[in-house]
């Protein structure tokens, strides 16, 4: 089971036309519906399962600049910014605080890595310093580790991801967007070579323009138009705590934990050093394009071989309009949570910041994350399908930039000027 997200009370009908659909919602694409309503254009959302129910409710909640890559800086810097005005335009608290992320370091090695970002990013304007061990016992008190040093952004913070989507859709339909949850769409309808609408478990909508913000499942759909996405599944482990008076109220990442201050007073906490990767078939088919970040990351992944593998098999790579698709077969994904690296990230940060010996554990989950090779999402068309826009593949930053991505999305769709140079985000990347 996945954290409670706020409940919001969505469309029971589908219209038989609009001018955009988009598929997925999830907060980019529910960003991007926000955007397309808020400039008067038709727009509607159709989500498999419920709105917000997978990766955009899983997520750690955090809104990042430090340590960004260096293509995806100019979108994170933009997301900060439309996380800072987003009680003024959805009209509610998404949780959003401006209270600072640190990155803390056990080895001079660790350390030279955020000097080396630091020093590529001089000019940008952004307010990242390096910490020292003194810096790091006054920001984050009581901690029995003597950390080497680090890195802080004091203008990067968190949201909170069951608020958020709920309050970015509320938004979106008061300014004319139509929701629609448990509809999920089979396949796009092609006119003359170009997309013209979208068949759906409910019947057909015509529309100019789809965009595809699937998350895990874009490339199970693209796949069935005969267009190859180049994303693997990991999953992440999550826990949060009961309200307690923890260390500090900004964020801060270890080697092997992470944690931050959640809105309800609890934390939310996770080993930031490992994540679980069940083989799927798509590793066979596809997984020599990771070798390089596989063989970077290779301590980083706890790989199994199991009942993932079978599921993931049993679901079907092909199907018609007529035909009963994998995404109503599986309404929400929900990982089986991995007990075993929670455990470890307590003991982690219990050993670093003993007061959360304290903690007691609320709830736990895994969140299924997208990732490319590169680790950036795919933004943008696609040529062998006109009228068809990417939005999927964040790797797990969606959530952070997700504002600023359904707007760059928005301005795709209709031409306008880009919110950010989407080169960096583009499909053919992969294949050049």
């Amino acid at each position: 089971m996945g954290p409670q997200i706020d409940p919001v009370q969505t469309s029971a009908v589908m219209p038989p036309r609009t001018t955009v659909v988009v598929i997925g919602g999830g907060i980019v694409g529910l960003s991007t519906a926000l955007t397309l309503a808020e400039r008067g254009v038709p727009v509607v959302v159709l989500e498999k399962g419920r709105i917000a129910a997978e990766q955009s409710s899983r997520n750690l909640g955090w809104v990042r600049k430090v340590m960004r890559s260096i293509p995806d800086l100019p979108m994170a810097i933009e997301a900060e910014r439309m996380w800072s005005e987003m009680p003024e335009r959805v009209g509610s608290d998404c949780g959003f605080r401006k209270a600072g992320i640190t990155y803390v370091s056990r080895t001079p090695e660790e350390l030279a890595k955020y000097e080396g970002w630091l020093n590529t990013v001089k000019g940008v304007g952004l307010d990242s310093r390096m910490l020292s061990r003194r810096d790091i016992q006054t920001m984050v008190p009581g901690g029995a580790v003597d950390w080497v040093g680090g890195i802080t952004t004091p203008s990067d913070g968190r949201a909170e991801p069951q608020l958020a989507s709920s309050a970015i859709a509320r938004a979106a339909m008061a300014k004319g967007a139509i929701i629609v949850e448990n509809c999920a769409v089979r396949t796009l309808v092609k006119t003359g070579g170009k997309v013209t609408g979208v068949v759906t478990e409910h019947g057909e909508i015509a529309c100019e323009h789809v965009v595809l913000a699937g998350g895990v499942w874009s490339r199970r759909f693209l796949a069935n138009h005969g267009v190859e996405l180049l994303t693997l599944p990991l999953v992440a482990a999550v826990l949060r705590t009961a309200p307690f008076e923890g260390p500090a109220d900004c964020a801060v990442g270890a080697s092997n934990f992470s944690f931050r201050k959640r809105l309800d007073g609890g934390y939310t906490i996770t080993q930031r050093g490992a994540l679980f990767a069940p083989l799927t078939l798509d590793h066979l088919l596809i997984g020599m394009n990771y070798l390089p970040v596989l063989k970077a990351e290779w301590k980083n992944l706890r790989v199994s071989f199991g009942k993932e593998f079978f599921a993931d098999l049993g679901l079907p790579r092909r199907w018609k309009a007529d035909g009963t698709s994998p995404f109503e077969k599986v309404r929400t994904m929900s990982p089986a949570v991995n007990h075993a690296l929670n455990e470890e990230a307590m003991r982690n940060l219990i050993e670093a910041w003993p007061v959360f010996a304290k903690a007691r554990i609320a709830q736990e989950w895994g969140g299924m994350i997208d990732v490319t090779p590169d680790s950036l999402p795919v933004i943008g068309d696609v040529k062998r399908l006109p009228n068809l826009t990417l939005a999927t593949g964040f790797s797990g930053h969606g959530f952070g930039t997700g504002p600023a991505a359904g707007h760059l999305v928005a301005d795709l769709v209709m031409g306008n000027k880009p919110l950010v140079d989407p080169a960096p985000y583009r499909l053919e990347r992969f294949y050049a």
